[in-house]
């Protein structure tokens, strides 16, 4: 079967792409972008230089500013002056309002259904302000201008809401950190009937882990977390990982993308349906996943390696997103931006780097193995592992050591493990796993 896209709302992605438009003109003049006089307040009503991605009155101040641009985009050929420009009599087509739906959705008279943009338009009361005729089935260009500039308002479902008034979700493991710059809210309280967003920014030096109904299709942002490990154990419905660096993120399947943009050496550990990547370094992700994963632009040195861990309700939540073990494209990236003079972006992880990922928590369920085992090299490597492993207990049991001598010997095998865990980092990850004590607080909700 062929795949197609709806050409009006597709001319809208690709205007929408200049929200993030980077001025080469200023640059060269020596001018910082963003400029200072142009900073946008940021989620926390401080003014910064924030991602626009993150910012909703962005997002508004964008469309109010070029709505003719967009409306003039979606014209019929005929509706246009000689010099390509709308005319006071122009129409808009009944498919080309479906088009902006694809941006813009709404409630009528304080309802909380929210709907799309073309069923509001062609609500009775509605049609003196938009200009919509019933016998052209259009709609007049000034009048529906006019009308969505008086009606846009910033997403009351947005990000800047969601941590302005989302519920502070509780976390099964919370370690007392750093947590005062920390900011975790869920909005799916407040928005009727569409997926739940969930916003996880700054967190630093913590272990968190949920899996709860509240996570079950959300989309999640996680934004700015440094030094932490974060585990999600429930089915997703999307996942962005922006700018964050030294951390490990396991996540429940995960039915659409996962996009990962401005991260230094992060772990993520997902099965998805699609992997994206830009402006990565020194990233590896052990994935599973029945699509190519895309290496967009900026990329170093990643590492893909199988997907090699499990949790018991693992197998029924890729169910219930429609997630199997096969086909799976791990291993076969499509490097979409190729730039002159990349050499190695990408390398599969070494078989000898390999070690399987155990998920510390208790739960309910059957899985009780990596989902579809691991490829063959990697299975090996780890038996040949496990040999020495026993070779050694075998070793240490026949050598015949005296009481004393066992306990020095222990004593001497514990230090090497503890130098081992600070070499390596691991030990912030052992000691984060440490339950809080009884009575320390938890975050609220």
């Amino acid at each position: 079967g062929q795949l197609s896209v709806d050409t009006l709302q597709f001319l809208l992605f690709l205007y929408v792409q200049q929200v993030n438009k980077v001025s080469l003109r200023r640059s060269l003049i020596g001018e910082e972008w963003p400029s200072p006089r142009t900073k946008s307040p940021s989620l926390t009503g401080k003014p910064t230089s924030e991602n626009k991605n993150w910012n909703d009155q962005d997002h508004r101040a964008f469309v109010q500013s070029h709505l003719s641009d967009m409306l003039e985009l979606l014209l019929e050929p005929e509706q246009l002056s000689a010099s390509s420009h709308s005319t006071g009599g122009s129409l808009v087509s009944y498919e080309a309002v479906c088009a902006l739906s694809f941006l813009i959705e709404g409630t009528v008279a304080k309802s909380r259904t929210v709907r799309p943009l073309h069923e509001l338009a062609l609500w009775q009361p509605c049609h003196g302000q938009n200009g919509y005729s019933k016998l052209s089935k259009a709609f007049s260009f000034l009048k529906l201008e006019s009308w969505l500039r008086a009606c846009l308002v910033t997403n009351p479902f947005g990000m800047t809401a969601c941590l302005k008034s989302g519920k502070k979700l509780a976390w099964a493991q919370q370690v007392e950190g750093t947590t005062r710059r920390a900011k975790i809210a869920c909005n799916s309280r407040v928005v009727p009937e569409v997926f739940p967003m969930v916003i996880m920014s700054q967190v630093y030096k913590q272990t968190l882990a949920k899996s709860s109904d509240t996570l079950v299709g959300a989309h999640i942002r996680i934004h700015r977390c440094n030094e932490s490990f974060i585990y999600l154990l429930s089915p997703l419905r999307s996942v962005t990982i922006e700018k964050c660096r030294n951390s490990t993120f396991v996540f429940g399947p995960v039915e659409a993308s996962v996009h990962v943009h401005s991260c230094d050496n992060v772990k993520v550990i997902v099965v998805c349906h699609r992997l994206c990547l830009s402006s990565t370094t020194g990233c590896t992700f052990h994935i599973l996943t029945p699509t190519q994963p895309l290496i967009l632009s900026g990329n170093q040195g990643i590492s893909f390696a199988p997907f090699h861990t499990h949790y018991p309700m693992l197998e029924d939540h890729m169910a219930q997103v429609g997630l199997a073990t096969l086909p799976n494209y791990w291993d076969s990236p499509m490097l979409v931006c190729k730039e002159s003079g990349d050499t190695e972006i990408f390398r599969l992880l070494p078989t000898s780097d390999f070690y399987t990922f155990v998920i510390p928590f208790e739960m309910e369920g059957d899985t009780t193995e990596t989902p579809g085992g691991l490829p063959q090299a990697y299975q090996k490597a780890l038996s040949q592992r496990e040999q020495k492993v026993q070779i050694w207990q075998k070793t240490v049991k026949e050598a015949g050591l005296t009481k004393d001598q066992r306990k020095q010997f222990q004593t001497l095998v514990e230090n090497k493990f503890y130098e081992w865990l600070v070499q390596t980092g691991n030990r912030q990850q052992l000691d984060s796993l440490v339950p809080p004590a009884l009575g320390s607080k938890q975050a609220a909700g």
